[in-house]
């Protein structure tokens, strides 16, 4: 019997010999523990037996003694299967790549003690290596046999978005979920990904695609996203060879002469393109991550500095890069933190508030009441006492609020981290159902300024967030 026949008759086996299809469910029983046994619990997927053809099948996919091009079909046969797997029996195949394909920790041990006597000695460099290559692990060769054949990288990722809500309930899988991502950390880094420009011309395939994840501000309609490929609208993709055709992440950019403070002009379907000789502010009103299996893997930082210099080389009167960002953990941080803030406003504050909402002193449960009319908050004047309470809490979240050390907000500490710095927060910026249920409305501006990026960043290490001092006015004390 050949391989391919060996092969073809283990998955019919596997495929005639898996029960009905169950819930998901947590695995009491290490696969180790289920290995040995000749009974399967309810809960579980695969019987012992099948679960132990199915780690033969992986040990196959990785045997060093077959070469890649075999290695790489053995995994493609693998993954058919899989994609006819009910989730649960999909989950026994990542338990058993998480749990029976680590290091092995005798040799890690050994290697580990080696690096340890060797330290401060000419022997260090070489007890480095030695320790190195102990902690690569089978699974780092069977997931790159899974890479290797056409059309192996989708299902990778595809299996990791499929992992990762798995991993709370689960933490057997987390050596499997580090491992892809570190592994997809080094596949996909820039040096790999290709920056093309979207534009209304470009394949039908690619510009539905911009539909289907568009993540900020949804897109309506043909005519909607005709508007955003407009004259005067640009929109850059990263995108990867073994990804073809499919963006990785995507920014949609506006070219006008002012840093923008609302979201609607920039969306009005109808709306005159802008003259592009009187431009001088690209505005950055949507950057969408397209594959939830790439969780981890950064590439805002590098696509907005290549988006800059390619803007730059074809618009040399650009002069401002800044964002029109949504808030979009404002509205429930400020639910569970009114009380707090309030305390912190001075009684003359605190009085021209109550007297604005007819209720001295103000409570968290009229402020709330208050700011969830959305025809009210639209008709607060300037000097509004409530329509400030809800500036500066918006400047303080995005400024003050922080989480083990990082930025509470997570589109602010994307911006943060690239090296921009708060720069204005508007008011009823977002109008739409989106923008009033994460951030009554309000939307913020984050400022590229190209000679104080690393600036920023350094500051931000710091633990003190970048901002304008029209921003820094605002926080509470």
């Amino acid at each position: 019997m050949n391989a391919s026949t060996w092969l073809s008759s283990k998955l019919n086996l596997l495929r005639n010999s898996a029960p009905a299809s169950e819930p998901t469910q947590v695995q009491d029983r290490s696969t180790r523990e289920r290995l040995d046994a000749t009974v399967r619990q309810q809960k579980e997927a695969l019987s012992p037996r099948s679960l132990r053809r199915t780690l033969t099948l992986l040990q196959a996919v990785v045997d060093p003694r077959v070469s890649e091009v075999e290695g790489g079909r053995r995994a493609k046969a693998l993954a058919d299967w899989y994609a006819l797997a009910p989730t649960n029996e999909r989950q026994d195949l990542w338990l058993l790549i998480s749990e029976q394909f680590g290091p092995d920790a005798v040799k890690v041990r050994a290697a580990r003690d080696g690096y340890d006597a060797a330290l401060g000695t000419v022997d260090e460099g070489q007890a480095e290596i030695r320790l190195r290559r102990a902690l690569v692990s089978p699974r780092t060769r069977l997931l790159q046999r899974f890479a290797a054949y056409p059309g192996g990288m989708r299902f990778l990722v595809d299996l990791r978005a499929e992992l990762l809500p798995q991993l709370k309930a689960n933490k057997r899988l987390l050596a499997l979920d580090a491992e892809l991502e570190n592994l997809f950390s080094t596949w996909f880094d820039v040096a790999f990904l290709e920056l093309r420009t979207i534009s209304w011309d470009s394949p039908a395939s690619l510009v539905e695609k911009l539909i289907k994840y568009e993540a900020v501000h949804d897109i309506r309609s043909w005519a909607d996203l005709k508007n955003r490929l407009d004259s005067d609208r640009r929109c850059y993709g990263f995108f990867h060879p073994s990804l073809p055709n499919e963006p990785l992440i995507f920014v949609e950019v506006a070219l006008l002469h002012e840093i923008s403070d609302n979201i609607a002009p920039l969306l009005d379907e109808g709306a005159a393109p802008e003259d592009l000789q009187k431009s001088s502010v690209a505005i950055f009103y949507s950057i969408s991550n397209t594959q939830a299996g790439l969780r981890g893997v950064s590439f805002g930082d590098s696509l907005i500095k290549r988006v800059v210099e390619t803007l730059r080389a074809e618009f040399p009167k650009l002069k401002t890069f800044a964002t029109l960002s949504p808030i979009p953990g404002l509205r429930p941080w400020l639910a569970k933190n009114v009380d707090s803030l309030l305390a912190r406003m001075s009684e003359k504050e605190l009085s021209a508030l109550g007297r604005e909402l007819s209720f001295e002193p103000p409570t968290a449960t009229h402020v709330l009441a208050a700011i969830d009319q959305p025809l009210l908050l639209e008709a607060l004047s300037l000097k509004s006492p409530l329509r400030l309470f809800l500036m500066r809490c918006a400047a303080h979240y995005l400024g003050c609020e922080r989480k083990d050390e990082q930025v509470l907000d997570p589109v602010a500490r994307f911006h943060l981290g690239n090296g921009a710095r708060i720069e204005r927060i508007n008011w009823f910026a977002d109008a739409s159902p989106k923008g009033l249920k994460q951030s009554h409305g309000l939307m913020v501006n984050y400022l590229y300024d190209l000679k104080r990026i690393d600036k920023n960043r350094a500051q931000l290490e710091k633990g003190e967030s970048p901002a304008s001092g029209d921003v820094q006015d605002l926080y509470f004390s």
